[in-house]
């Protein structure tokens, strides 16, 4: 936002109503061009959801998995199942986190459906060496970087 208005009530007012900056003039020209390239710079952060982990590339927009030459295309439930693994690894998930977020919370779907997607993840990476999907009996799932 850029106004003739320099009181702090006035930037507050505009904060809350969802400017993302606010400069006042007059406005100093290459302070403005610094302060754009840093609203792309964090914008391009979050617009570019890709995960890498040692030598594999998951693309979330594409659902693709990439691994030197290598390049599937996984289901659209395995892709977010194995993306919110390797997002967070070390972290156990249980079942039901999994299912609320990824089948969402009023999905029919059984027990098993979780169990059958982790095993068709572990039987198409079972040779990429940077991670695994690890059981953890009584309460869920975790993803286990190995680079």
């Amino acid at each position: 936002m850029v106004t003739a208005k320099q009181l702090p009530a006035d930037k507050k007012r505009g904060f809350l109503v969802g400017t993302d900056d606010y400069m006042t003039k007059p406005v100093d020209t290459e302070e403005m061009l610094l302060r754009i390239k840093a609203l792309l710079r964090r914008s391009h952060i979050v617009s570019e959801r890709k995960l890498t982990i040692g030598g594999v590339e998951l693309d979330y927009d594409a659902l693709t998995v990439t691994r030197g030459e290598d390049k599937q295309t996984l289901p659209q439930k395995e892709f977010y199942l194995l993306y919110k693994l390797l997002s967070y690894p070390d972290k156990i998930f249980t079942r039901i986190q999994l299912m609320d977020e990824i089948w969402g919370m009023e999905s029919e779907s059984g027990d098993t459906t979780i169990n059958v997607h982790i095993n068709r993840l572990r039987r198409r990476f079972e040779c990429y060496q940077e991670f695994e999907i690890v059981s953890i009996r009584g309460l869920g799932y975790k993803a286990v970087k190995r680079v």
